[in-house]
């Protein structure tokens, strides 16, 4: 089959000058969520017409499987359809999405498509309880569609009408054209309607059949930020009890945001306001606390994250202890057992298995080895004003509170490093290093005073 996607509207009511197709929806343009489901289809030509911004939206939508058609004038559904018909193949059946209707499931496209074969014309309909904006489906005695009305061009007895077009549709191809260029815009809205093809269709001998969804939310578009902050809460949900079904305990589905991928293991606990971007692997038994951020991130099974933490680009190995107010960036590893804990930012940096670091420090551009501990106030001197450079530490090395280690720099293992000393020399296995120093007490101090006012 051929699938054309209609992206070329402004969305005025989005008031932004971001095309309206390009807002998002989980972190995504609501035009790609379309597009992917059109994929799992897999459509002999895929088309997306584009419009306003149309730069933009082939910047951001772009792929080899992708066409674009533009529709310079927006002048309606119909004459959008038509900017795409030279790129269709018209040997096989056609179906038209909404680049802002971003959550139909491809198991109800198939339904349509099912319905209609290779020469019927489907639509996809809807009965909701307020049908006001939508298109109706007007039916004969016998059920058929005999046509659709807009709301603008409704009579009373059509308005009453509570199933409505969701303007998703499935065609027969080879007619199209015809059908596309006999329409007229004499219409409220003065635009060319593809909703008026399904009276060309029924005076061609063509057979109008329809289609229902699981849901209805399948079919709502967005026109405002208001309804695209309403279905970004419906997706959160579908995603959210898709967890719970797998066995993820939330404790509370209502407050969770992924805006990516996330997979889980068995047992895993998530509790509230956590938002997971990218793709994000769960293992077994890992726990997630409040509010945390991960962001293309690996967790080792056991391990547990305590609340405020945020982590990206980074993985850790099992039974690890992060948090609170923990920051992995990109290039953290961690081994098993390790612990970074509050207020521990940690970049580019290996930790080896059981190595700590509880307070207060940074680690960056580091190899730590194993069972390391890293007191607090300890910072890798990493920048040199102009480059990088990296702190290599062996293992079993206790690091005093307030040491600064200015790299390049290495440290042997066993190593043992006074509180407040600052290393910018190698140091050799099992040494003691610190900055000699001498302590001062006198006894003739007098601490000074407030004055009086």
């Amino acid at each position: 089959m051929n699938i054309v996607i209609l992206a070329a509207g402004m969305g005025k009511r989005m008031r932004s000058a971001l095309p309206k197709v390009l807002h998002p929806l989980a972190s995504r343009p609501l035009l790609s969520h379309a597009i992917d489901t059109a994929r799992t289809l897999e459509p002999t030509r895929l088309v997306v017409v584009v419009g306003h911004g149309a730069d933009k939206v082939r910047e951001m939508v772009g792929a080899p499987d992708v066409q674009f058609a533009v529709q310079d004038k927006q002048l309606g559904t119909g004459h959008a359809v038509q900017q795409a018909l030279p790129l269709l193949d018209p040997s096989v059946p056609t179906l038209v999405l909404y680049g802002d209707v971003p959550l139909t499931r491809a198991s109800t496209l198939k339904r349509l498509l099912d319905s209609a074969g290779p020469g019927r014309y489907g639509v996809l309909t809807v009965n909701v309880d307020d049908p006001t904006g939508y298109g109706r489906i007007v039916r004969d005695a016998n059920g058929g569609v005999r046509k659709i009305v807009e709301q603008k061009d409704a009579s009373p007895d059509e308005l009453s009408i509570a199933e409505i077009n969701t303007g998703i549709i499935v065609t027969p191809t080879r007619q199209l054209d015809t059908w596309l260029a006999s329409l007229k815009n004499n219409n409220a809205q003065g635009e060319f309607y593809l909703t008026d093809v399904v009276e060309r269709a029924i005076e061609s001998g063509v057979e109008v059949v329809t289609a229902q969804p699981d849901a209805e939310w399948e079919t709502l578009g967005v026109n405002s930020k208001v309804q695209l902050a309403e279905l970004e809460r419906v997706h959160q949900r579908n995603v959210a009890y898709a967890l719970l079904d797998a066995g993820v305990t939330l404790a509370d589905p209502a407050r969770i945001d992924v805006r990516g991928t996330l997979e889980c293991g068995a047992d895993v606990s998530i509790d509230v306001n956590c938002v997971f971007e990218g793709r994000v692997t769960l293992g077994d038994g890992v726990s997630i606390g409040p509010n945390c951020v991960l962001k293309d991130a690996a967790i080792g099974a056991g391990a547990r994250v305590d609340a405020y933490t945020h982590i990206e680009d980074a993985s850790t190995g099992a039974n690890v202890v992060l948090g609170p107010y923990a920051r992995l960036r990109p290039g953290a590893q961690l081994g098993d057992e390790a612990h970074v804990g509050n207020f521990v930012e940690v970049k580019n940096a290996v930790l080896g298995h059981g190595s700590k670091a509880n307070h207060l420090t940074y680690i960056g551009d580091a190899d730590i080895g194993a069972h390391v501990n890293v007191g607090a106030g300890t910072i890798t001197c990493n920048y040199d004003g102009a480059n990088k450079h990296r702190t290599i530490i062996g293992d079993d090395v206790f690091v005093g509170s307030d040491t600064q280690l200015v790299a390049p720099v290495r440290v042997g293992n066993g190593v043992s490093i006074a509180a407040g000393t600052t290393v910018w020399k190698d140091v050799g296995n099992g040494e003691l290093v610190l900055n000699e120093k001498t302590q001062v007490s006198r006894t003739d101090y007098v601490r000074p005073t407030k004055k009086k006012k």
